[in-house]
């Protein structure tokens, strides 16, 4: 690990660009955006690696300094992407594997007459599964739960 560690330091701003090639690549073969924004961290710290060189002050950042520059600026980036982005954890649906509770609360209507508890309603273009009360066809209903597939529905709907 030494060696390796030796090898990335001696060869300057082109080991923080190879590594953020690496990471890009990454990034197009994994799922999901998670080698982006340390690919761009490695890009920037070997930019100013390659900056303080210039400069002649190379000796100023050691390559402990540009791994902590490397942290800061990785998380600083994910940080930045969803401020702007706007992306937080409640942008996700929390009923993405119940879709049918989508439904509770709505009036819908009987597609199928609800008989012996079973039957189907309408719901927009498709057709769903209902158990209640028995019902004739093109009765509106109101969707009171879910029970595995099928919507839980009533006779008394909401006026």
């Amino acid at each position: 690990m030494e060696d390796f560690l030796a090898l990335l330091s001696s060869l300057g701003f082109w080991s923080w660009l190879v590594v953020a090639l690496v990471l890009m690549a990454l990034e197009t073969i994994v799922p999901g955006v998670h080698f982006l924004w340390f690919g761009l961290a490695a890009f920037i710290v070997g930019l100013l690696v390659a900056a303080a060189g210039a400069l002649g002050a190379g000796e100023a950042f050691p390559f402990a300094v540009q791994l902590v520059v490397f942290a800061l600026i990785a998380v600083a980036t994910v940080f930045a992407v969803k401020r702007i982005t706007g992306a937080s954890p409640s942008d996700h649906h929390p009923d993405i594997n119940a879709p049918g509770s989508q439904f509770i609360g709505r009036t819908l209507v009987v597609e199928d007459a609800i008989t012996g508890g079973r039957g189907k309603v309408r719901a927009g273009d498709s057709v769903w599964l209902a158990e209640g009360e028995d019902t004739p066809a093109g009765t509106r209903v109101l969707v009171t739960g879910v029970n595995g597939t099928a919507l839980v529905v009533t006779n008394d709907t909401e006026e």
